[in-house]
């Protein structure tokens, strides 16, 4: 409800864009709140304070011009350097119940100049953060209403605070498109764990992680973010580190601490889409098996990196392979099964983190495609990037 009402109307996504700490409840009735507001109490001192203001929308969803010019405070009266009440908002005081367990303590009544009218609700609840905060800007010149904090979402968001990424870019209709889907990623080591951090990013319902490895410091070098030496002292399941780190950010993010094996593939058939992200070749075979003829779209990834014959340089290519239900023969001829592999110093651990990363971007970016949310002319299957010469394939089109 919040990020939908606020994208739709740019008067709000002005106030959130801002920096105000802007919050919108709907229950029985429809309200606005400003918290974080600087004001000058009668001691002098600056405390912050809640504006209210009620929402009219019109059949479209969209806001109405303000009803009218009052506001309502949750705080004490906002005084002046003086510590007088400002005079020029005193309309009346006392506890006042508006409902939604908003209970406010004073109330406001000011016009703006020239016009007397509010055209929006930013003008209205700007103009009124500025009258009350001008006080408390004089005593304390770093106070501020523009605190850009997180805004928290409710349990029916995958987030734990809102999405204002999207919501600035007004791209929260695309962003949506993926909503629906519960998703797997096999395999966390350094493709399989970018491929995580980006989805995470995501609004997709549920991400499963499976994988049976602890983490080690080989690891902290092909990995997101940092990792502390207090956390290589004792290994954890990457399965339940990663889940435990981005569960401060997201619901849904759910680990498996286990290999795939014949015994327990049949569980991706549950899901709408499998990133495979494993350097075992029999393991992609497996999973393709099981995906393949249920029509379960996939991308697997994968790179191949070499010495040069002079051991100066490594060359080498980086994998992005889709199968869909639309296409998917070519899985056997592009697709490593076989586990023999030659002169693939990858199998060794070389640490190449950035081709990691550059993998997963490709795979998240095809994902991305395929779901509507990237124009996708070619409709590609196949696309591998040649390091040396700098150039990207796009093969097997649908």
């Amino acid at each position: 409800m919040l990020a939908d009402l606020i994208s739709r109307n740019s008067d709000l996504q002005r106030l959130q864009d801002d920096g105000y700490s802007v919050e919108i409840v709907h229950k029985t009735g429809l309200h606005l709140l400003v918290h974080d507001v600087p004001y000058l109490c009668a001691q002098r001192t600056v405390l912050r304070g809640t504006l209210v203001c009620p929402i009219f929308l019109k059949e479209d969803g969209l806001t109405n011009a303000p009803a009218n010019h009052q506001a309502w405070f949750i705080g004490e009266h906002p005084c002046t350097v003086d510590g007088l009440p400002i005079s020029g908002i005193v309309h009346s005081s006392g506890r006042n119940d508006m409902g939604d367990g908003i209970v406010t303590d004073h109330g406001f009544s000011t016009k703006p100049p020239v016009t007397g009218i509010y055209p929006d609700y930013h003008a209205k609840m700007s103009h009124y953060v500025n009258v009350i905060s001008a006080p408390a800007q004089h005593v304390d010149p770093q106070a501020t209403a523009k605190l850009h904090k997180p805004i928290l979402t409710t349990d029916d968001s995958v987030f734990l605070y809102a999405d204002t990424a999207s919501t600035r870019a007004g791209i929260c209709a695309l962003a949506g498109k993926l909503s629906h889907l519960r998703i797997a990623i096999v395999g966390l080591g350094g493709t399989g764990s970018f491929i995580l951090d980006q989805v995470v990013k995501t609004h997709v319902r549920e991400i499963h992680l499976f994988d049976g490895d602890a983490y080690y410091s080989h690891n902290a070098y092909r990995a997101p973010g940092a990792t502390s030496v207090a956390e290589l002292q004792s290994p954890e399941s990457k399965s339940l580190r990663y889940s435990r780190i981005y569960s401060s950010m997201r619901r849904g993010v759910v680990p498996h601490t286990e290999y795939i094996t014949e015994e327990n593939v049949e569980q991706l058939a549950e899901f709408d889409f499998v990133f495979i992200s494993v350097d075992k070749g029999a393991v992609r075979e497996l999973i393709a098996n099981v995906l393949i003829p249920r029509g379960i779209p996939f991308i697997d990834v994968g790179m191949h990196i070499q010495m040069t014959k002079d051991a100066s340089t490594l060359v080498g290519q980086v994998r992005t392979t889709l199968c869909s239900p639309k296409k998917h023969d070519h899985f056997a001829r592009r697709v490593p099964t076989d586990d023999t592999h030659v002169d693939n110093d990858y199998g060794m651990n070389i640490q190449v983190t950035e081709l990691n990363a550059l993998n997963a971007i490709m795979a998240v970016i095809r994902w991305k495609k395929y779901f509507g949310i990237y124009d996708d002319r070619i409709q590609e299957h196949e696309s591998v990037y040649a390091i040396n010469t700098h150039m990207i394939t796009k093969d097997e089109k649908a």
